[in-house]
């Protein structure tokens, strides 16, 4: 098992979660101490299912759509979230 910081996790995220891909089980460390495992996914297969588009993505790209109609206005809710800050 691959034992990493936080920091280098961060740094090469893609590398070891290829490596976990591949079957490798690593270690998350916090000052040296164990604080996370990322394991692989059981059954081998990522998880991951790719389903191929029905229509092509241009046929929606000149659609347009309609604008949704609110019955408020979104100005007041935005100063209503900020004065609970």
């Amino acid at each position: 098992m691959k034992r990493v910081k936080i920091a280098e996790l961060k740094d090469n995220l893609s590398k070891y979660l290829r490596a976990v891909q591949r079957g490798a089980e690593v270690e998350v460390t916090d000052r040296d101490r164990p604080i996370a495992r990322i394991v692989p996914i059981p059954g081998g297969d990522g998880g991951v299912t790719l389903i191929p588009p029905t229509r092509p993505f241009a046929e929606f790209r000149r659609r347009r759509f309609r604008p949704v109609r609110r019955r408020f206005d979104s100005l007041e809710l935005l100063l209503e979230e900020r004065k609970e800050r």
